[in-house]
């Protein structure tokens, strides 16, 4: 698996997404990365973790599939096991090339 379109936010400005939840309220997340997948399909995915949340302390990270139709993100849950398993393989040796760049 490569990184074809990595894009972690660190000194730039954040990219905010609404992302609503059971009750249909948007809570606001912050993308930081996105990845495709170097396995033939095109997947793209992107990785978020709460905008309101202290940035010091260790936060929880969201992974969707998404397309981009006029602007527009559409996301789809990850819900296959061999694709999670893929997709978080990805995000960590990302985030371990980032890690040991700094």
């Amino acid at each position: 698996m490569t990184d074809l379109n990595n894009n972690i936010n660190e000194e730039e400005e954040a990219e905010i997404i609404y992302i609503p939840d059971d009750e249909g309220n948007d809570e606001a997340f912050e993308v930081i990365m996105r990845f495709e997948l170097d396995d033939g399909t095109d997947r793209k995915y992107l990785m978020v973790v709460p905008a309101d949340e202290d940035g010091d302390e260790e936060q929880e990270v969201f992974a969707f599939r998404y397309d981009e139709e006029n602007d527009e993100i559409k996301l789809y849950p990850i819900e296959d096991q061999a694709e999670w398993d893929m997709v978080e393989e990805t995000f960590n040796t990302l985030m371990g090339e980032f890690n040991a760049a700094e």
